[in-house]
């Protein structure tokens, strides 16, 4: 099978055409959202990060505001600084530079102030967008396509049934040579055993242990034990009772091929298969990772109805319960039933998602890019601000 893309300098395949506009510190983020309202074609990425944290939190910051400029889906990057923060503005442009791609800078503090900011990367971003406007898209064969999954504001029908149509859908990509990356480590516990059962190493297992160790030792250092609870309302709400019945449901969204490698926040996978990146659940740290990731799109499966995308990166949203469908159609992109057969039922909605992925990477919108849902994601960071 094939879509329409864009193929970039470094050999990536973009499905959408944007300018990157990226803020570097929280500082900047007004700058940065008032030049995506300048010109059409620019797409923001605002964070609260950035700057009076640790050396750890900062390189990680660095690493995927990095990682986030090399996505396919940008044909250019403006980084908006605003001049004194503790992540090194020259540094992550000289990373992003190493996809290929033009990369422009504008520093609040030097230029002398934000209405001269906004001045001067309005006309950059609109320089880089017509010269991207160039760029025709032309066919390309699946096996180009990288897919992120993830899943939020769970119920039953999660587990049940777009889940496992998204984890049927991640079985067909891989099978055609492509990637698929998933990830939220909290929603591994109680499951964990599952997965490295599915590890390429001994080395891979050994990673999936220990990045759920560590997560969960982050929870129970502020004096809570996530096992056999439920630490969110919703999911309560939904019918899920413990975070082991949630990981069961959560884990089968990755399919069924083997796992390749497990990734660090931020980090870009190489290679293609399955993937699994270190993350917590919560849409907007994860989002943006499996844009770091290399995701050219997304798609996201709920129970109860979540709203979220993605500035530069199109989400597809998938629900298999038909009141959460009708009552959110302004959101949902995709229903899926299982119908009387259940193994039958997992390959055909499976089938049904891959067709609807292979649509949107063709250009066609999802339900969050038409009302432009998706503008205020953020960075994963474990220390304190300081």
């Amino acid at each position: 099978m094939s879509f329409l893309g864009y193929r970039r300098q470094n050999g990536s395949v973009g499905i959408r055409n944007y300018i990157g506009i990226i803020s570097t510190v929280g500082c900047a983020n007004d700058v940065t959202w008032w030049i995506s309202q300048q010109v059409r074609g620019g797409a923001p990425f605002l964070h609260g990060q950035g700057c009076a944290q640790t050396q750890p939190d900062l390189d990680q910051v660095t690493r995927t505001l990095i990682s986030l400029g090399w996505n396919p889906n940008l044909a250019g990057v403006l980084l908006v600084s605003l001049g004194c923060e503790s992540v090194l503005v020259d540094k992550i442009a000289e990373g992003i530079a190493g996809s290929g791609k033009p990369v422009e800078k504008v520093v609040i503090q030097k230029i002398g102030g934000a209405t001269a900011a906004v001045a001067q990367g309005s006309r950059i971003v609109q320089a880089m967008a017509l010269e991207a406007s160039k760029v025709k898209r032309e066919e390309f064969l699946d096996s180009e396509l990288v897919l992120g999954v993830k899943c939020g504001a769970s119920d039953t029908t999660s587990g049940l049934v777009s889940n496992p149509a998204t984890g049927a859908t991640c079985d067909l990509l891989i099978d055609s040579g492509g990637t698929c990356i998933f990830g939220e480590t909290t929603e591994f516990m109680g499951a964990e055993h599952i997965l490295v059962r599915r590890a390429a190493t001994p080395e891979v297992a050994q990673k999936i242990m220990d990045i759920v160790a560590r997560m969960e030792k982050r929870a129970t250092a502020m004096g809570f034990d996530m096992r056999g609870g439920q630490p969110t309302t919703g999911n309560i709400a939904g019918g899920l009772t413990t975070i082991e019945e949630k990981s069961l449901g959560a884990i089968v969204k990755g399919g069924t091929k083997t796992i390749k490698a497990v990734y660090e926040y931020g980090e870009r996978p190489q290679g293609k298969g399955l993937f699994i990146v270190d993350t917590p659940g919560r849409e907007p740290e994860f989002l943006t990772d499996l844009a770091a990731a290399g995701a050219q799109v997304i798609i996201f499966t709920t129970g109860l109805g979540a709203p979220q995308g993605f500035s530069f990166v199109p989400v597809i949203k998938v629900t298999g319960n038909p009141n959460t469908y009708q009552s959110l159609l302004e959101h949902l992109d995709v229903f899926v039933e299982m119908g009387d057969e259940a193994g039958a039922g997992v390959a055909q909605a499976g089938q049904t998602l891959y067709q609807e992925v292979l649509a949107v990477a063709s250009g066609k919108k999802t339900k969050a890019e038409i009302i432009d849902y998706g503008n205020f994601p953020n960075i994963f960071t474990i220390g304190p601000v300081i």
